[in-house]
């Protein structure tokens, strides 16, 4: 690993060898110069992390060493040291771009922080510059943002599928993705020419979801004034995207499995079907097996979709990711919003890294959203988070409170008793707060026998 190069200037020889040394036992490489000529000459010769440099110096002074800086070097910090401990040359060094000032006499020890602190900043900024710049080469909207390595095997595995026709089951909680890595499978595919159509499964009764999928003839029911052709047919030639998949009413069960068998599609109250041509991704946050266990879903029509699993891990099992995600999302609400935000402080970068996501990448995405609404100015700090972000973390209990760790199924039910609590009942609130929609939180209930109060 190299070591961090610091150039240290002054033309006072105890203050130069004292504050060399220091700079030295911390593990940085430090050239020390006496005076502003040698200094520039070496900046000129080699890259530095950071300059320290006295202010009031014969011939070539401090300032000029700090335009020289900000000039050719400008994510160089400069922290300039003077004997002169006036506030006028201290302000005007600042407003000049020094990231600090010391005043002799100063504690070697102070010294040594305000290093520290400004090579910090220049290594947030820097990894900042690189996260902006890996953003801007992701110019396809519906790119799926990672570098972690689990997730870069399994789009893999997705470009692999994608040159085939079978069916895909894409497993994984609210809010990781699912509909993106659809849509990655059929960018990777023949049908790329083709439309993407996506159906949200759980938010329709039976008659209308049979409508929405198959299509009606004109006078099917009452109503059906024209003729209007099903989401199938939409996709005909392209893919077509089951969300929630095990959410189908039984009948409508039926009927899909007939389409995926025959390669054809009945419209409500046609008598000819009609053939069609498309590829089917099913996606899902529960475990298919456990839904034909529970007479949810139909066995038959679990084995024609369940080719081939796709599992996406949560958020938080992917922390590296967070950061990336953090800063694609910032630039997107930043530019939707016409909002100046360009920066998230350590702080805040800090909160979000250890937070669970119990709502996955959707519920990071609320979080930016606000965050770039309510800052004052470029920078989104910790204040313009929500409060209650750390509040709802989820914690494995520890092993002197319990005698084993909480099911998955016991945190989530209190997770999202605490949301409504903090919602004050109000579950479209509460919904908002986890990333999730309103029927999904009320299906959550529903299974944890939470009822209106």
């Amino acid at each position: 690993m190299t070591a961090i190069r610091i150039l240290l200037i002054d033309d006072e020889a105890i203050a130069l060898t004292n504050l060399s040394h220091v700079l030295q036992r911390e593990g940085y490489a430090v050239t020390a110069c006496k005076d502003g000529e040698s200094g520039l000459a070496e900046l000129r010769k080699a890259d530095f992390d950071l300059v320290l440099t006295d202010l009031k110096m014969p011939g070539i002074d401090g300032m000029e060493v700090l335009r020289e800086v900000r000039a050719h070097h400008p994510d160089v910090p400069v922290i300039m040291i003077t004997g002169h401990a006036s506030l006028d040359s201290a302000v005007e060094a600042m407003k000049a771009g020094a990231y600090h000032y010391l005043a002799k006499p100063f504690r070697l020890a102070e010294a040594r922080e305000v290093a520290r602190a400004a090579l910090e900043l220049r290594r947030v900024k820097r990894e900042n510059q690189d996260l902006k710049l890996r953003i801007e080469q992701l110019q396809n909207p519906h790119t799926l943002i990672t570098q972690d390595l689990g997730m870069q095997r399994l789009l893999e595995t997705a470009r692999q599928i994608a040159t085939s026709d079978s069916s895909v089951v894409i497993h994984g909680e609210s809010g990781t993705g699912k509909e993106l890595l659809a849509r990655y499978i059929h960018q990777h595919s023949r049908r790329v020419q083709g439309p993407f159509v996506a159906f949200n499964c759980g938010a329709l009764s039976e008659d209308l979801a049979a409508s929405e999928l198959f299509g009606y003839e004109k006078g099917a029911f009452t109503g059906a004034q024209m003729r209007k052709i099903g989401l199938f047919e939409a996709a005909n030639g392209g893919t077509l995207f089951l969300d929630e998949v095990a959410e189908l009413p039984m009948s409508v069960q039926i009927k899909l499995l007939r389409v995926l068998q025959e390669r054809e599609v009945l419209r409500v109250g046609a008598v000819e079907p009609v053939k069609i041509d498309v590829r089917v991704l099913a996606a899902t946050n529960r475990d298919l097996r456990e839904a034909v266990e529970a007479g949810h879903l139909r066995n038959d029509l679990y084995f024609r979709l369940n080719v081939v699993t796709l599992s996406l891990p949560p958020l938080r099992e992917r922390r590296d990711d967070i950061p990336l995600l953090a800063y694609f999302l910032l630039r997107k609400f930043a530019v939707t919003m016409d909002r100046p935000v360009e920066e998230i402080t350590p702080e805040a970068m800090q909160q979000l890294v250890e937070y669970d996501y119990p709502g996955n990448v959707r519920e990071l995405s609320n979080f930016i959203e606000r965050g770039v609404a309510l800052a004052q100015g470029e920078v989104l700090d910790v204040e313009y988070l929500p409060q209650h972000l750390g509040k709802l973390t989820v914690r494995v209990f520890a092993p002197e409170m319990a005698a084993a760790p909480a099911t998955l199924e016991a945190q989530e039910k209190a997770h999202i008793l605490q949301a409504l609590k903090l919602a004050g009942g109000n579950r479209s609130e509460a919904a908002r707060m986890l990333g999730i929609d309103r029927v999904s939180l009320w299906r959550k209930l529903k299974k944890y026998g939470v009822t209106e109060k």
